[in-house]
């Protein structure tokens, strides 16, 4: 269309427009208008893609290289992205309204140190030897499984995609990336850098377009795939594990969340308000690991309800481009009216929002809730949005019992000065990870997953080398 930037499927290290010339719209959420025009796959897309992918890994040299060789191409490809780190924060601030600052000064350094570590980390991997048994030598490999499906959302466009892209090419897999069709624009434009970098054609294949009925169901779906690995909404999830069935390929899924921040009366109450706020707002709240529940005991509710308001009402929404811009649009039509859909009924069932509310255009503002009932939808659902409902309890128990009243089990976050405490209650926590006196610090060495409805699996480190190699026994006759 006339006048919007044009992002194309990237397949065999070319990019190329939609076998059908389909297309769809990528929309500035800030602006609420089209900025580009996006091919819009269809199966004989994902056929090329996988076709490439597939070729790439059984007559390619990726597979065939020296870990030190892949390792070495992965570092140029975190390189590369750095020194375009301007260009691509943008592309996924139009794309879903993140605040540049963010895009930028954390989700570029993100990515590109996504890539290095597994990089170093299949590079520093080692097998295991068996002796002892006498006339033999018993050892593992850890070989690259095929292709891959990888599956990202929207809410971090680029810094999702190289988490399950480092992981998969370092230990020589070959990947069809299908990004979320509300940002699409970082995908190809990593992909293309990546083979300037040196990444063979093929290897990296993007295709672009819807998931269900589209092709994220065509790709997930497709029997030229070995692994699916995907990030997104639980039902979602479940709909690929019925594809991934036929087959039997392995998943690796990262679903939703309603984790819980639990502060405890000895808590530095300053700091605690502070992390909390940033758990439950941060990128307007569309973050799985996001503390939208905030359990806090009797005490001291109230102070720390009003500290928390204060917060919520100091957040700078504005123009995601405005470097001094802390809450940005939510990313879409659909995604907005889901949000301000949920305060409208949080209100009707006798909830009282304190700070924040609809505004106009997309943006959300950090809202507030209290006196939700327990069995209201704000209280059990993931809203996805900067919503947080605060709740008192009075024991230990008690708060441990409210926190894992959830099918969900992604995060939650212990705040108290009781070193004992700490440990106690994480261990209790159902969630696949705790933070105690902070939020998402991160060692990509540390499994990352979650608990029940939050997904199956565990990513990071040796856990991904688990999840995207076939290790195998060798039994040598040596007598």
């Amino acid at each position: 269309m006339k006048g919007l930037e044009s992002i194309g499927h990237f397949i065999d290290g070319k990019t190329v427009g939609s076998a059908d010339g389909a297309s769809m719209l990528s929309v500035d959420p800030t602006g609420r208008t089209a900025w580009a025009e996006v091919a819009r796959g269809s199966t004989t897309d994902v056929d090329r893609a996988v076709a490439a992918a597939r070729s790439a890994f059984t007559e390619g040299p990726w597979p065939r290289m020296t870990q030190d060789e892949r390792s070495a191409i992965l570092h140029d490809v975190a390189d590369a992205l750095q020194d375009h780190a301007d260009e691509m924060a943008l592309l996924d601030t139009r794309d879903m309204g993140r605040p540049i600052a963010l895009t930028r000064d954390n989700d570029i350094a993100r990515s590109a140190a996504n890539l290095r570590f597994f990089a170093d980390d299949a590079r520093l991997a080692v097998d295991t030897s068996f002796p002892g048994r006498p006339g033999h030598h018993i050892y593992t490999r850890h070989e690259p499984a095929g292709v891959v499906a990888a599956v990202s959302p929207w809410n971090f466009p680029l810094m999702q995609a190289t988490w399950k892209i480092a992981p998969a090419l370092a230990y020589g897999n070959t990947v069809v990336l299908k990004p979320a069709e509300q940002s699409p624009a970082s995908a190809t434009r990593l992909a293309e850098l990546a083979v300037q970098a040196g990444l063979p054609p093929g290897v990296l294949n993007v295709v672009h377009g819807p998931g269900p009925g589209g092709a994220g169901e065509a790709l997930v779906a497709h029997q030229g795939v070995d692994l699916i690995t995907f990030t997104g909404e639980t039902r979602t999830g479940e709909a690929i594990m019925r594809a991934a069935a036929q087959g039997v390929r392995a998943v690796s899924f990262e679903l939703g969340g309603k984790g819980a921040s639990v502060i405890f009366a000895d808590a530095n109450l300053d700091e605690a308000v502070s992390v909390a706020a940033d758990a439950a707002f941060s990128n307007a709240g569309q973050i799985c690991l996001a503390g939208s529940r905030i359990l806090v005991e009797r005490s001291v509710h109230d102070r720390v309800v009003e500290a928390l308001v204060d917060k919520a009402r100091q957040l700078r929404l504005g123009d995601p481009r405005d470097p001094r811009t802390q809450v940005g649009p939510l990313s879409s039509a659909e995604h907005h009216a889901k949000v301000s859909g949920h305060l409208r009924r949080a209100t009707e069932e006798g909830a009282v929002l304190l700070a924040g509310g609809d505004q106009e255009g997309w943006w959300v503002a950090p809202t507030v809730v209290v006196d939700a009932p327990a069995d209201a939808a704000v209280c059990r659902e993931e809203i996805f949005g900067p919503v947080v409902t605060v709740h008192p309890f009075d024991t230990e128990q008690e708060a441990v019992r409210v926190a894992n009243a959830t099918p969900y089990g992604l995060s939650a976050m212990v705040f108290t000065s009781r070193l004992a405490r700490a440990h106690r209650v994480a261990g209790q926590l159902r969630a696949g990870n705790v933070w105690v006196n902070c939020f998402w610090v991160r060692d990509l060495r540390s499994p990352f997953g979650g608990f029940g409805h939050s997904g199956i699996g565990r990513e990071g480190g040796g856990h991904s080398r688990e999840f995207f190699t076939e290790p195998k026994t060798v039994v040598m006759d040596v007598t």
